[in-house]
């Protein structure tokens, strides 16, 4: 299996964002985390930065939406230069959800789901024809540097299969608390893209703690 690590820059330097981007060009994405305040309780970046951040890299931007009512901007998000844009299923009514998938779809970019940890697998069902990928959060989000939630696995397992039965291609993402200690328990359940970011930006070694990552 082909592993992707997507470093997320919420653990980067905000004063100096464009230094700390090209720190991770070895990478597969950049991992864009979006709070609103509301639908998780921190507040981070927006539309703007993305679309500054946007000429700072070739790597695919894979922003991740923690907002309500993602349908109202997910194609700002898409104008801004994002490449892969996901959307909470907890967010909004299921109807809105395949109209965020739809309108990401619409503007030629690519298009998933995300389940907090106490939403079950089930939950992705109605959508997952639809994605280009799920992203399983291993971690409440919301905050950077949380403790990884092993019993996530089976979930991500249970997604792998279900995937495997009505999209294969789609990719399955998992954030929240991976590093090298943690990568082979992600993989070994189905995972293909890794989203970290204290242990990407904390190594003394970004390009081997990336290397690292993706090869176990």
């Amino acid at each position: 299996m082909n592993i992707k690590i997507a470093p997320s820059i919420l653990s980067a330097d905000f004063a100096n964002l464009e230094r700390d981007i090209r720190k991770i060009d070895t990478a597969d994405y950049v991992h864009v985390d979006i709070m609103d305040g509301e639908f998780v309780p921190n507040i981070s970046i927006g539309i703007p930065v993305v679309k500054a951040i946007r000429p700072v890299t070739d790597l695919p931007l894979d922003v991740h939406l923690m907002i309500a009512k993602p349908v109202r901007y997910v194609e700002q998000f898409c104008d801004a230069g994002a490449d892969l844009v996901t959307v909470h299923v907890e967010s909004d009514f299921p109807e809105n959800i395949h109209a965020a998938l739809e309108k990401i779809h619409a503007k030629g970019k690519r298009a998933g789901i995300v389940l907090k940890p106490n939403t079950r697998a089930e939950a992705a069902l109605p959508y997952l024809k639809e994605c280009d990928i799920v992203l399983v959060m291993t971690v409440e989000p919301g905050f950077g540097g949380q403790k990884f939630m092993a019993d996530m696995m089976p979930k991500v397992a249970q997604l792998r299969a279900m995937l495997d039965e009505v999209n294969p291609d789609c990719e399955l993402e998992v954030d929240g608390g991976v590093d090298t200690a943690t990568r082979d328990a992600c993989v070994n359940a189905g995972a293909n893209v890794l989203v970290a970011g204290s242990a990407v930006y904390k190594a003394s070694d970004i390009p081997a703690k990336i290397k690292a990552l993706r090869e176990g």
